[in-house]
C-alpha cells in the first residue's frame, strides 16, 4: 500500500537526513564545491530511498536544449522533489532560494555554503538588485543559475503569477533562459504525506534568447512552461498516476 510505503520512506528520509546533517558539519570549513558535492550526495541518497521504498524514479527529456556555458534555468515548482533534484539534474548550479531558508539550522547553513543565492522577497527592488549582484558572481564562475519563477510550490492545475525575479535576471545578465517543465506534483504533492510510485517527467525546453522586451519574455516563459507542464501532467495521468491512486 502507498500509505505504508510513504510512512517507511518518511522514517528512512529523516534518519538519513539526521545522519547527514551532522556528517556535513566539517564541510562548512571547506570549499563551496565540497559542500555542494556533499549536498548532492545527500540528495542522491534520498532519490535512492524513493526508488527502493516508494518506487518513484524520474525521466529527463531535452538535455540537448541546455546551452554550453552559463544560462538561467527557470524550473516549474510543484513539489519538494524539485529542490532535491536541482543539483542532480543541473550539476554545480546556484539555486535561488528565499532568505528564510538560509536561516534554518543545518539545511540553511549548507545551502548557503554550497553557493545558493538568497533573496528577501519582502524587500522588493532592493532585494532584486542584491540577487542580480550575487548572480553576476555566479556567472563569473561559469555556473548555471536555477530559479523557480513562481517563487513557491504550485499545486497541480493551480495558477500563480510569475514573479519579477526571473525578469531581472534575464534583463541584467543577458543570458539565455531555459524553461523546464515537471509533473512532480502528481507523486509528491504540496503539503501531502503520500509519496506515489511512478516516473516524474522533467522536460527541458528550447532556450529563450536574450534581448526580448520584458513583457514579451514573461509571457513566452509562462506560456512555454505551463503548456509543457500541462502536457506532462496529462501524460502522467494517462499512465494512471494521481491522487486517486492513494491506496493502490
Amino acid at each position: 500500500m502507498i500509505l505504508l510505503r510513504s510512512l517507511i520512506f518518511q522514517l528512512a528520509f529523516w534518519s538519513w537526513t539526521a545522519l547527514m546533517a551532522f556528517a556535513g558539519l566539517p564541510f562548512l570549513l571547506g570549499t563551496r564545491r565540497g559542500m555542494l558535492a556533499f549536498g548532492t550526495f545527500w540528495a542522491r541518497g534520498v532519490f535512492a530511498l524513493l526508488r527502493g521504498i516508494v518506487g518513484l524514479d524520474y525521466e529527463m527529456r531535452g538535455r540537448r536544449h541546455l546551452p554550453v556555458g552559463p544560462c538561467i534555468v527557470a524550473m516549474k515548482h510543484q513539489s519538494a522533489w524539485d529542490t532535491l533534484a536541482a543539483t542532480i539534474l543541473f550539476p554545480d548550479c546556484a539555486v535561488v532560494i528565499k532568505r528564510e531558508l538560509g536561516w534554518l539550522p543545518f539545511y540553511g547553513w549548507y545551502v548557503v555554503k554550497a553557493g545558493s543565492i538568497t533573496v528577501d522577497r519582502g524587500a522588493a527592488s532592493r532585494a532584486l538588485r542584491r540577487m542580480v549582484k550575487r548572480a553576476e558572481r555566479v556567472v563569473a564562475e561559469r555556473r548555471t543559475i536555477l530559479i523557480f519563477p513562481q517563487g513557491t510550490r504550485t499545486a497541480v492545475g493551480a495558477r500563480k503569477p510569475y514573479l519579477p525575479g526571473i525578469a531581472a535576471l534575464y534583463q541584467q545578465l543577458e543570458l539565455p533562459v531555459v524553461p523546464v517543465a515537471v509533473n512532480s506534483g502528481l507523486f509528491w504533492g504540496r503539503r501531502q504525506f503520500m509519496r506515489r510510485p511512478g516516473t516524474v517527467l522533467v522536460e527541458i525546453l528550447p532556450p529563450i534568447v536574450p534581448g526580448k522586451p520584458r513583457p514579451a519574455f514573461m509571457a513566452e516563459l509562462e506560456r512555454r512552461i505551463e503548456t509543457a507542464t500541462d502536457g506532462l501532467v496529462a501524460e502522467g495521468r494517462a499512465r494512471g498516476h494521481g491522487p486517486w491512486n492513494a491506496w493502490g
